[in-house]
């Protein structure tokens, strides 16, 4: 059971320090970098970095997040995407509030973060948030629609945008399917934050690591995604995200078509053999049958 610090000058101070986080945001210009990349081994990193506004999710980072999370997705070579801050302490402080008040803006930007979470889903690649710090409001909704999430200890996450005058209606949506019904909606009504342990413990992340583990914990990860077959991985991705709205029998009966059908792909058929010869498999990454 979770255990929430109840302490009302601490409570205080975590909602007046993210009141803070969304004031000082301010626009950022087109011509501003607000997104690194960097891959490696199959891992493309994509480094959330604006200091100025707390790696706010403006329209701007939005659109990159947006168009990198689909670039060169039918690449064989890409295996995974790692989503992570290049800031100490803060993952991102959600949407930028400078942005909505321009009310031409409104129907852009909820519709850019709506595609991209859309996106991270249809991935054919596992999605990973690395957390080390706040990730509040959409920033928090950015962790939860990864595939995965890694937290350190001293990570927050909050949903405060009641505290402003706007319900966090679109990171409700994620996270009321994470978490208990009953911790969504303290999170959503009281915009108090909960910890990294308390994330853990919610089924907020996947797993919650010392603060200076983090980076080991996402390589295991990656170099466990690379020793898969790409192909099977998206097919499991695939399934699994089309059974959580079937009741169960049809989850059943879809997940054994799945099943039959990926029996049927060259991976599945050299992971099978290769078991038994007591070899490491030679993966195509192909989606072709036998």
């Amino acid at each position: 059971m979770l255990r929430f610090m109840r302490k009302e000058t601490f409570i205080y101070f975590q909602v007046r320090k993210c009141m803070r986080t969304f004031s000082t945001n301010r626009m950022l210009r087109s011509e501003e970098k607000c997104l690194e990349i960097k891959e490696d081994n199959g891992v493309k990193t994509l480094i959330l970095n604006h200091p100025a506004s707390r790696n706010s999710l403006s329209l701007e980072m939005l659109k990159s997040l947006l168009t990198n999370i689909k670039k060169d997705e039918d690449n064989k070579d890409l295996r995974s995407i790692v989503i992570k801050s290049g800031l100490e302490k803060i993952f991102s402080a959600g949407h930028n509030i400078k942005e909505l008040t321009d009310e031409n803006l409104h129907k852009e930007i909820f519709e850019t973060c709506s595609e991209l979470m859309r996106a991270m889903t249809q991935s054919p690649v596992p999605i990973i948030a690395a957390v080390d710090g706040v990730a509040t409001a959409a920033g928090c909704q950015l962790v939860i629609a990864c595939d995965i999430a890694v937290c350190t200890e001293r990570s927050s996450f909050a949903t405060p945008g009641a505290n402003v005058g706007i319900f966090c209606s679109t990171p409700g949506v994620p996270l009321v399917r994470s978490v208990p019904k009953k911790i969504a909606t303290y999170m959503l009504f009281t915009g108090f934050s909960i910890s990294g342990k308390e994330a853990y413990e919610a089924g907020l992340v996947s797993k919650v690591v010392p603060n200076d583990k983090c980076e080991e914990e996402i390589e295991k990860i990656t170099t466990s995604i690379n020793m898969k077959s790409r192909s099977v991985v998206h097919v499991g991705k695939t399934f699994l995200y089309e059974q959580l709205d079937l009741d169960i029998l049809t989850a059943y009966s879809l997940g054994t078509e799945n099943m039959i059908n990926c029996l049927k792909m060259k991976d599945a058929q050299e992971g099978i053999r290769s078991f038994i010869e007591k070899r490491k498999p030679v993966w195509t990454h192909s989606y072709e049958k036998n």
